[in-house]
């Protein structure tokens, strides 16, 4: 009986960590959906060939603006690398993803307080900095060169050579004109959509563990973990053990941040808290990847770099903020309060509940209101890709898919089936959808065309198209089976 009363109380205080933190989720991934839909990234590899201080700076910034999944990270650094970026500068932009990004910073601040959220920023921009400055003593040239060769051995292997160049996100359009589009808050919807279903097992678990940690841990535990009362080797113990839990906790991304409200309330430093979620790109499914990416030489050293530099900038953030008197002096005897309760956060809960259904609603209406144009669904995983940008590819049947990582690419070639199954049956009801409302896509650029008043149409192999203007249509003569396919892969 004491045991299921543990393990109700845990998954109790489980919810009520997620309901504190439910309208800041929403809110953070709403956002981040509007900037990845609206922020075009197609050249990031043009700006990211060197490692000067400016296009730092500039990794930071995209890096920032990007999906906060730790395995998609991964994976557009890889990418961004394969295509002729510096390692450290993509190295750079995989850590500016997991810790300079919106919906970290609100629900750190809501679960913890504002300091953290205020640190992770501090302390992230420390971090890269410190990164720029020790990553050739770590990461050196020849190490990297043969890492290059290795993926480009893999990219022969992987990515299809007839793959078409796929319509993308406008380059030209102002920024003004996509936010007026409807396609466009499309697009942003599924990007918030496909980000929730791919971190979904994360968040789950890093919400279930902060709960059972929080409630059955006593603070005799953490006070073995941690020093106390050392000073300066308290500091630097606490930072240095935060990166360990994160290796072996496997919980990444958002994920992270309920069980650093854990640890703060168990007794680890200031510093501590921001290392261990600065961590989340060295736990140890990660390092399988980078291992399979880079081979075990330079993932060792990637390992020691982020280690470094990751406690390193816990450090000097926890020192930093003392100096300023910003450091929480209590800590709470709850993470949070596990009941109900009629304050500011049941009603932007709830008002964020009408925000989902909208942004739901978006997502689900999407090809009639013109989206999808160059995107495609991941259909293990479910992220939204552009196809341009698509870290990895593989062939089935007649069809190109699109990943978000080599990770979600190995899943699907292991079970095809499984995974084309789900995948048909999503494109079928998109297909229902848009010929319930009469309407059919340009298979060049992705816009919406009602039949009746297509600019051109043209049939191949036995199905009619139909184009919004003479150029698309001219386009889509020279090499129909590009189009076809991409059409397709939508």
């Amino acid at each position: 009986m004491q045991v299921l009363s543990a393990i109700t109380e845990s998954l109790r205080m489980a919810f009520f960590m997620f309901w504190d933190t439910l309208w800041p989720l929403i809110f953070g991934f709403g956002l981040s959906g509007a900037v990845q839909a609206f922020v075009s990234r197609s050249e990031m590899q043009r700006v990211m060939g060197d490692r000067r201080p400016k296009t730092i700076a500039v990794a930071s910034i995209l890096g920032a603006v990007s999906s906060s999944c730790s395995y998609a990270a991964s994976a557009m650094a890889k990418s961004l690398f394969q295509k002729g970026a510096d390692f450290t500068t993509a190295m750079v932009f995989m850590l500016a993803s997991t810790n300079l990004v919106i919906e970290l910073g609100l629900v750190l601040w809501i679960l913890i307080g504002w300091q953290f959220a205020l640190s992770e920023y501090v302390g992230g921009i420390i971090m890269i900095g410190l990164l720029a400055l020790v990553a050739r003593f770590f990461f050196r040239p020849a190490l990297v060169e043969r890492a290059r060769q290795h993926l480009a051995g893999q990219s022969s292997l992987s990515i299809p050579a007839d793959r078409p160049d796929e319509p993308g996100k406008p380059q030209g359009a102002r920024l003004a004109q996509r936010l007026r589009s409807p396609a466009g808050w499309a697009d942003a919807a599924s990007y918030t959509m496909a980000d929730l279903v791919m971190l979904r097992k994360e968040m789950i678990a890093g919400y279930l563990v902060a709960g059972f940690l929080a409630v059955l841990v006593p603070n005799s535990v953490w006070n073995t973990i941690f020093f106390h009362g050392h000073g300066f080797a308290t500091s630097v113990e606490n930072v240095m053990v935060g990166p360990l839990i994160a290796i072996v906790s496997f919980v990444c991304s958002i994920g992270n941040v309920p069980l650093a409200a854990a640890l703060w309330k168990g007794g680890i430093s200031f510093g501590g808290v921001v290392s261990f979620i600065f961590a989340d790109l060295i736990t140890f499914p990660l390092l399988l990847i980078y291992r399979r990416f880079y081979g075990w030489a330079l993932t060792l050293r990637i390992l020691a770099a982020f280690w470094l530099v990751m406690a390193a900038a816990g450090l000097a953030t926890e020192y930093l903020f003392t100096g300023a008197g910003l450091v929480p002096v209590g800590r709470p005897a709850e993470v949070v309060q596990p009941s109900f309760q009629w304050n500011y956060t049941t009603y932007l809960n709830i008002a964020f509940l009408g925000v989902f259904a909208g942004l739901f609603w978006l997502y689900r209406n999407r090809q009639r209101l013109g989206g999808g144009a160059g995107y495609a669904m991941d259909p293990v995983c479910g992220m939204q890709v552009e196809r341009q940008l698509a870290p990895a590819t593989a062939r089935g049947g007649d069809r190109t898919y699109f990943f978000c990582s080599d990770r979600c690419r190995d899943r699907f070639v292991a079970d095809p089936g499984r995974f084309r199954a789900d995948d048909s049956r999503r494109i079928n009801e998109d297909e229902t959808r848009r010929h319930d409302m009469s309407q059919e896509i340009d298979p060049v650029c992705g816009m919406t065309v009602e039949p009746e008043s297509a600019a051109a149409t043209r049939e191949y192999r036995g199905k009619a198209y139909y184009f919004c203007n003479p150029g698309c249509a001219k386009a889509f003569d020279r090499k129909p089976e590009a189009f076809v396919d991409a059409t397709r892969s939508a």
